[in-house]
């Protein structure tokens, strides 16, 4: 069955998507860094295929999911469609199997037992699954890992990748704490940043992203260096409750 948008919310949407570039585009500016340099992931979890669809009508590719099983039935629903999906939720180490291949992107790996188990099911799907690795940046209820263990899930994850299959270490991830103001996140992107730098560094090898901020915070994380953003409410409005 087609997929039907009532033309009041595809307009919504389609609004909501210029103006979220527009932002971009003016904290790109005041970074003196290039649009095209930052990826917006629009996050869709808990929102409708139709509204996905929408915005990949008024020129969105990016999607990001957080929960496997929704991920999987949108990705079906949507088969076709010009989309670069993201998983920028928890995995678990269970649910390994059905992410691998499924995402041009997964940005939370956050243990040396998720790597390993997602690289052999990337492996036996036969591709190179790019990920980041997820630092927790100091907060006990959230995941990733701490900074003094990042080095060490950097040098397994680089090992897990043979004969074109396994994984891909493409960068960071972080969720910050809260904030009311948007600046208060801003020490939190600068040290991703410099976590990014020094490992890349110490390895000898490119990591070149670094995907961090959310609808309230990603202009200050595009001037620390952001190269992906993840927003979903300055897209799609509130978020509604999962069913």
């Amino acid at each position: 069955m087609a997929l039907i948008t009532n033309a009041a919310r595809a307009q919504k949407l389609a609004t909501n998507l210029a103006a979220v570039r527009s932002r971009m585009a003016r904290a790109c500016a005041r970074a003196g860094r290039d649009p095209d340099s930052v990826r917006l992931v629009a996050v869709s979890k808990f929102h409708p295929a139709s509204d996905i669809l929408a915005l990949v009508e008024a020129g969105q590719r990016d999607f990001g999911e957080s929960y496997v099983q929704e991920a999987l039935l949108k990705q079906d629903e949507l088969l076709g469609q010009d989309i670069l999906w993201h998983f920028v939720g928890g995995l678990q180490t269970k649910k390994a199997k059905a992410v691998a291949g499924r995402f041009v992107l997964v940005h939370s790996v956050d243990s040396g037992k998720l790597a390993v188990e997602l690289a052999r099911r990337a492996a036996d799907a036969g591709v190179l699954q790019s990920v980041l690795i997820e630092v927790n940046m100091g907060e006990e209820q959230k995941a990733g890992v701490d900074e003094a263990d990042l080095p060490e899930l950097a040098e397994l994850v680089l090992s897990l990748r043979e004969d074109g299959v396994g994984l891909d270490l493409q960068g960071l991830m972080c969720l910050p704490p809260m904030f009311d103001a948007p600046e208060e996140a801003r020490p939190y992107f600068a040290r991703l940043r410099e976590l990014r730098d020094g490992l890349s560094a110490s390895l000898g090898v490119a990591l070149p992203h670094l995907s961090m901020g959310m609808t309230g915070d990603f202009e200050a994380a595009i001037e620390e260096g952001a190269t992906v953003i993840r927003v979903g409410t300055s897209l799609f409005g509130p978020r509604p409750r999962k069913a």
